[in-house]
C-alpha cells in the first residue's frame, strides 16, 4: 500500500500528495449537485436579545502539550439553543456558553438570567477553549413541573470542566485535555424566574481535546408516560476533538466519546449516579460502554425529535462534508471510516488524508445520511428541527438545517428520507431588515477562525408551538421566522447590557 507522509502538530495535518502513486482517486468535489434558491421565502423579526457576555481570557489552552491561544471573538452573546421548558407556562429557556441560562416568556418578554454557571457550578470552567467549551447543553425533565412527580423540579446541564474538578467515569487520565460533565440541578419552585435548589453532577469523560466537547441534551417530547422512553436522557459527545479522530473513538465502543448515549437519571445502577436503561443497545455486550446508544460520531453537536419521535442527528465533518442522520438505537454511523456517503482515508486504507473517496461497493454495515451537502456549499452544519408550527404553512413538515459559518439555511421533506439516499437540498430564503439577504451580509462579524473572513454562527431554537428563531451569536439576537408580510413577533425586546 502507498503511503502518505504525514506532519502533524497539534493534531492538524499537513499532507502531501501521492503524485502518481496508485489507489483509490481522491474525489474534488465530493457532491456536484449545488443547492439552490428554494421558493420558500420567510422573514426573520427580532424576539428578544440576550445582555452581552465575555470570553474568559485568563490563560492560554494547551492542545497536544503546545499552548493555543484562544480562538475567542467579538461574539455579543454566544447564543447555543433555545427550546421550550416544558412546563406549560409557554417559557423558552436560552443558553449562551459562556456560562448563562436564561428564562423569558413566550412573546419575548421578561428575559432574565435564570441560572449561572460561573457562580453555580463549582467546576464550571468556560475558558478551555471559548468557541467550543462552556456550558453546551441544557434539557428540562418532561415532569419538571408537575408535582409529586419524581422528575419534578429537575433539569441538566453539559458544561466543560477542568481535569482536575473531580474523577471521570470515563477517560480520567486523558492527557492534556479537561472533562464533560453532566450535572443535575433540582429547583425549589420550578415556577420561579431565578433558580434555588441543588445540584450533582451525573456523569463525567475526560478528552484529551478542547474541541468535539458535549452538546446537546433531550428528551423524546414523543414518548408518554408509561413508554420505554419516557424520561430518558439523551445526550452528544463528540469524539474527544484534534482532527480526524487519531484515537478512533468514531468506532470505539469502551468509551462514550463519538457517541449518543442514553441514560434514566433518575434511577441509580451499580457504581453510577444515574440508570442505564435495560433496552439500550450495548448493556449486554462485553467491554463495551452500556450508555451508548448509537455511535461512529464525529462531533453531532446538535440534535432533534420530530413529534413523531424521530431524532435527527446533524455530524458536523472534517474537512468534505457535512450530514443529517436519522437516529437509530444501535447505529453505528462510520467515522472516521466514513464522511457522508464517502470514505474517509481510513475507510479507504490509505490512512489520515483530508481527502474523501467513492464509497462504491464497500457500504458496510453503517447507517448513512438522508442528507449531506459539501465545503462548496458550507463549513459546519449547527442546529436542525423539523418544522411543525403554523406560521409558515408551506414549510411545515420540512427539516431546516442550518450552516454554522455560513449562516445558510436548508431544507428538505422530512416524511420522505431514507438513509443513504440523500434528499434534495433547497436554500431557505430570508428577508431580515427589510430586503432578502444572506445573513452573512446582515448579522455576520469577524471570523477568528480565518482572520479577514465574516462567519454568522447560527443556531436554530424552537418554541412550544414548533415556530423557528434564528439565534446569532455576532450581535447576540434572537429572531422569530415568520410568512412575510407577517407582523407576529415584531415587537423588539432587547435587554441591557
Amino acid at each position: 500500500m502507498q503511503r502518505f507522509l504525514v506532519l502533524t502538530l497539534a493534531s492538524l495535518a499537513v499532507i502531501v500528495p501521492p503524485g502518481v502513486f496508485g489507489g483509490p482517486q481522491p474525489l474534488s468535489d465530493p457532491v456536484p449537485v449545488k443547492i439552490l434558491k428554494g421558493d420558500i421565502v420567510v422573514m426573520a423579526v427580532p424576539f428578544v436579545r440576550a445582555p452581552r457576555t465575555y470570553d474568559p481570557h485568563d490563560r492560554p489552552t494547551m492542545l497536544e502539550g503546545i499552548p493555543v491561544p484562544l480562538a475567542s471573538s467579538g461574539a455579543y452573546a454566544r447564543l447555543q439553543y433555545m427550546q421550550p421548558v416544558g412546563d406549560g407556562s409557554g417559557r423558552l429557556a436560552i443558553s449562551d456558553i459562556r456560562g448563562v441560562l436564561y428564562l423569558v416568556d413566550a412573546d419575548g418578554q421578561n428575559l432574565t438570567s435564570y441560572l449561572d454557571l460561573r457562580d453555580s457550578a463549582p467546576d464550571f470552567d468556560g475558558s478551555i477553549f471559548p468557541n467550543e467549551a462552556g456550558l453546551l447543553g441544557f434539557a428540562f425533565h418532561p415532569e419538571f413541573g408537575m408535582r409529586g412527580a419524581p422528575g419534578y423540579g429537575r433539569f441538566y446541564t453539559g458544561y466543560s470542566s477542568g481535569r482536575d474538578s473531580g474523577v471521570a467515569d470515563y477517560l480520567d487520565m486523558s492527557e492534556f485535555g479537561h472533562e464533560d460533565v453532566l450535572r443535575e440541578w433540582i429547583a425549589e419552585d420550578p415556577s420561579a424566574s431565578v433558580f434555588s435548589g441543588t445540584s450533582r453532577p451525573l456523569l463525567r469523560v475526560g478528552q484529551f481535546a478542547p474541541n468535539h466537547n458535549i452538546g446537546t441534551l433531550a428528551f423524546n417530547v414523543a414518548a408518554r408516560p408509561g413508554e420505554p422512553d419516557h424520561g430518558k436522557l439523551y445526550i452528544c459527545i463528540g469524539d474527544g476533538g484534534g482532527a480526524f479522530d487519531p484515537y478512533d473513538h468514531g468506532q470505539s465502543l469502551d468509551n462514550p466519546l463519538g457517541a449518543i448515549l442514553r441514560i434514566d437519571p433518575l434511577a441509580q445502577s451499580p457504581g453510577r449516579a444515574y440508570g442505564i436503561p435495560a433496552d439500550n443497545p450495548f448493556v449486554s455486550t462485553k467491554g463495551a460502554a452500556p450508555e451508548i446508544w448509537a455511535y461512529g460520531l464525529r462531533h453531532p453537536q446538535h440534535f432533534s425529535f420530530d413529534r413523531g419521535g424521530r431524532m435527527f442527528i446533524n455530524d458536523i465533518g472534517q474537512n468534505q462534508v457535512e450530514e443529517v442522520n436519522i437516529g437509530v438505537s444501535g447505529g453505528n454511523y462510520g467515522w472516521r471510516l466514513r464522511e457522508g456517503t464517502f470514505l474517509t482515508g481510513y475507510g479507504a486504507g490509505l490512512g489520515l488524508t483530508a481527502d474523501v473517496y467513492p464509497l462504491g461497493n464497500a457500504r458496510g454495515d453503517f447507517i448513512y445520511p438522508v442528507a449531506q451537502y459539501d465545503h462548496d456549499e458550507g463549513n459546519a452544519v449547527s442546529s436542525g428541527h423539523v418544522y411543525h408550527g403554523d406560521g409558515i404553512p408551506q414549510l411545515r413538515g420540512q427539516y431546516v438545517a442550518a450552516d454554522i459559518v455560513t449562516g445558510r439555511m436548508f431544507y428538505f421533506d422530512a416524511g420522505s428520507v431514507r438513509p443513504g439516499e440523500p434528499a434534495l437540498l433547497q436554500e431557505l430564503r430570508v428577508v431580515i431588515d427589510g430586503e432578502e439577504q444572506p445573513l452573512i451580509e446582515a448579522v455576520g462579524y469577524a471570523n477568528t477562525y480565518a482572520p479577514g473572513t465574516r462567519r454568522v454562527d447560527l443556531r436554530l431554537g424552537i418554541d412550544n408551538d414548533g415556530e423557528l428563531y434564528l439565534l446569532t451569536k455576532g450581535d447576540g439576537w434572537i429572531r422569530k421566522l415568520v410568512s412575510v408580510g407577517s407582523e407576529s413577533g415584531s415587537e423588539s425586546n432587547e435587554s441591557g447590557p
